[in-house]
């Protein structure tokens, strides 16, 4: 069996908008016909330039291949033009090239990915969702601690038992920062709000992306304590480990991180400095799947546990099932809501949630078909890239 041949899709997310603003798919094909999906995360470049980058990288790298050497091909191109380190644009291309490979390896196997990467373990995943914003909405949900209390009430009823939020005001180019007084009053009233709405049957998990100093980060955990949260997400940019593990030491709140790093290197240095308790990858950025089971087993040595990371699209979403179903330390998977809408009409058959959790699937590879005809309808007219950061300072 050979890789034979590659297709891109850039996908428009239609508003509003949930996972960014467009989704990159690719699918490759083997010589016997076999076809095998995959994703990349967040590339900060257009979409249409993602797609070149993977086909350049599929030609050089794994045209003819095998797609069951997945060690050689991935050293190959983690080393593409004497590289040989965490280039965070090349793993989010191989992880989406690696992610098709294992779905073609399963469908020849006739086996679910997680069967083949140690057995499936859980038979259903607990999931969390952001609360979102609503196009009905009539005030910023993201700032008004009234309307995502409501809303967290909501989902809670729905069967969700952990809820994310993130009231700590924009993330920018220039963070950390010390958050003001007024900004840290609003994330403390967020989270004793909540708690009143939802009382003990659902975690609080507790989102920022990088904003702060770990200084300052002490200091608004020691105000969120009282609430309980799961987690404190990503409290100083990712780039200094050991800064977070103060803040890691500082606090009761477990530290959750991840999202923003790539392969086993960078996240071996993250276990080393002890600076958190949940690991956040995301699996079209991190290197793919089996790297991703690779840092699932550094983190189990440690009983650092593991919640991947979803703001994307489905196909991520299906990898993410299948590490979370094979790892004994897998603690939560972030979910867009219930895998409804645009999320559900991209699949040929949806992922399957129920009451708060993820069924994993049974079908072979990642258990998921991309509806390709459907796709054709949304193509990527915008220049803004999937994510952006405020470019300016914060005053």
């Amino acid at each position: 069996m050979k890789l034979k041949d590659i297709q891109t899709f850039v996908v428009g997310n239609p508003p509003p908008h949930y996972g960014g603003r467009y989704f990159v798919f690719v699918k490759l094909t083997t010589d016997c016909g076999i076809s095998g999906v995959g994703e990349a995360y967040c590339l900060p470049f257009h979409p249409n330039i993602v797609a070149q980058m993977l086909v350049d990288t599929f030609e050089r790298y794994m045209d003819g291949q095998n797609p069951h050497h997945i060690e050689k091909m991935w050293r190959r191109i983690y080393s593409a033009g004497f590289t040989q380190r965490p280039d965070i644009s090349m793993m989010g291309v191989l992880s989406a090239l690696e992610m098709a490979c294992w779905d073609i390896i399963g469908k020849a196997a006739g086996q679910p990915v997680y069967n083949l990467l140690g057995g499936l373990v859980h038979e259903k995943l607990r999931s969390y969702t952001y609360i979102y914003a609503r196009p009905e909405d009539k005030v910023n949900v993201y700032q008004d601690p009234d309307l995502s209390a409501e809303r967290a009430a909501e989902l809670v009823k729905q069967g969700f038992t952990a809820i994310k939020f993130d009231p700590a005001g924009p993330y920018t180019a220039f963070d950390g920062r010390h958050l003001s007084l007024e900004a840290m009053d609003l994330c403390e009233r967020f989270c004793r709000q909540l708690r009143e709405a939802v009382g003990s049957k659902a975690d609080l998990l507790f989102g920022t992306h990088g904003q702060m100093t770990a200084s300052g980060a002490i200091r608004l955990a020691k105000r969120l304590e009282r609430y309980e949260p799961l987690w404190f997400e990503e409290p100083v940019p990712p780039d200094a480990p050991e800064e977070m593990a103060k803040v890691a030491r500082a606090t009761s709140i477990p530290i959750a991180t991840g999202e923003r790093l790539a392969t086993k290197y960078e996240f071996g240095r993250l276990l080393r400095s002890g600076s958190a308790a949940i690991l956040q990858m995301n699996l079209g950025r991190v290197g793919g799947l089996l790297e991703a089971k690779k840092i699932a087993s550094m983190a189990e040595v440690d009983h650092v546990q593991i919640a991947p990371h979803l703001y994307c699209g489905p196909i991520v979403g299906a990898a993410n099932i299948q590490l979370g179903a094979c790892s004994p330390n897998f603690l939560i998977q972030e979910s867009i809501e219930q895998w409804q809408g645009f999320h559900s009409a991209i699949l040929k058959k949806p992922i399957q949630w129920q009451d708060g959790y993820i069924i994993p699937p049974t079908d072979p590879g990642l258990g998921v078909e991309l509806n390709e005809e459907y796709l054709k309808g949304f193509p990527y007219a915008g220049t803004a890239l999937h994510l952006d950061m405020t470019q300016d300072p914060c005053v």
